[in-house]
């Protein structure tokens, strides 16, 4: 190569390095910038390998505590932590964990919580905004309330339990999920480990409560409960010991000779209907052997009653729960939850309930 073109072409290597130089200058890389986005990048890949990504709310007829404002899980997303509860309003499980719920909403929520009660209804009378609007109320609960009446939300969930509670995180993704009561210590670390990492990527400079709440809860599970919940209707009575499960329609039922654990029996005559039975006959009886401490019904009356209760062929004395009242249980026209017994202690013990025509019971549930 002559010398010329030698000369000229080291002249153009130094003149576009110059210019480089020049430009990385006026425009300088903060050190560890590309870097710093690519870690970034690779968590979300982390998350999205082992977590879901949340899902919407679906199907929704009404909606509690938002001033009638139509809410969406997307429009909460990158802005709160969310935790979504499924639950029902007569369901004791439920209402067990109620107090934890409300102490969070009240502790956290000025620091990035946002609870979303999923409400899924078990029976047909739990579907009335006005019922479940007395039960918010009653239960002080000022976090927003979706009604999922047709189990829209609860099928994109895939959910099969009340109550079941889903924390996603501020990125979306569903990072924690716990089935049932119990866990509460558990729940609230990661929910103080989800606000944590909300405001540091949202640059806030705040301390989050590292305290756990202990609300007082009434309805004590207990540790030794060995019976099942019950159902009166023909959609779930496997456990009818004296007639024919699954069948829709008036049955007329005689006492049992025995009575065996866990084995619902019927006596007089009965109207089964697909989520309760209804007493159909003066002195119609329920008769159950139960193993718990205590013993809730959900149930209601064509009109306010008072109805007769034995224990082991006793009346009912202290251990009376806390719908019994003068002259026995007393039972109203909205169906609830009902208290039967609440005793000291667990043990397995023949409860006998005496009806008038129109009650119905719809499940024995036991804690």
């Amino acid at each position: 190569m002559p010398a010329r073109q030698t000369l000229g072409l080291l002249t153009a290597l130094i003149v576009i390095a110059g210019i480089i130089v020049y430009l990385e200058r006026q425009n300088p890389e903060r050190p560890g910038a590309s870097s710093s986005k690519k870690v970034a990048l690779e968590t979300n890949t982390e998350k999205r390998l082992r977590f879901p990504e949340a899902v919407e709310l679906a199907g929704i007829s009404g909606y509690l505590n938002t001033a009638g404002k139509e809410i969406k899980i997307a429009d909460l997303i990158g802005k709160k932590v969310i935790l979504v509860d499924f639950w029902t309003y007569s369901c004791i499980n439920c209402q067990r964990t109620l107090p934890y719920l409300t102490a969070w909403h009240t502790k956290y929520r000025t620091q990035g919580l946002e609870i979303v009660g999923v409400h899924t209804p078990e029976f047909d009378f739990e579907k009335d905004p006005e019922n479940v609007q007395a039960a918010l109320e009653k239960w002080d609960i000022s976090y927003p309330v979706v009604q999922d009446n047709d189990y829209a939300t609860w099928r994109a969930y895939g959910n099969r339990y009340w109550p079941r509670k889903y924390l996603i995180d501020i990125d979306g993704y569903i990072v924690y999920d716990h089935i049932g009561e119990g866990g509460y210590r558990e729940t609230e670390r990661k929910i103080q480990e989800l606000l944590s990492e909300r405001m540091e990527r949202r640059k806030e400079v705040a301390d989050v409560k590292t305290d756990v709440v202990y609300p007082r809860v009434d309805l004590d599970s207990g540790g030794d409960v060995g019976s099942p919940e019950i159902y009166f209707g023909a959609w779930r009575n496997e456990y009818l010991a004296n007639g024919e499960r699954g069948a829709v329609g008036v049955q007329t039922f005689d006492a049992p000779e025995t009575i065996q654990p866990n084995a619902l029996y019927l006596v007089g005559d009965w109207d089964i209907e697909q989520q309760y039975a209804e007493s159909a006959s003066h002195g119609a009886r329920i008769i159950f052997k139960y193993s718990a401490q205590d013993v809730f019904a959900v149930a209601s009356a064509s009109e306010d009653v008072v109805v007769d209760v034995t224990r082991d062929g006793r009346d009912i004395g202290r251990e009376g729960g806390g719908d019994f009242g003068v002259g026995g249980l007393h039972l109203k026209t909205d169906e609830r939850l009902y208290r039967i017994i609440e005793d000291t202690e667990p043990g397995e013990h023949v409860l006998e309930i005496t009806l008038p025509p129109g009650v119905r019971f719809y499940a024995f549930t036991f804690g």
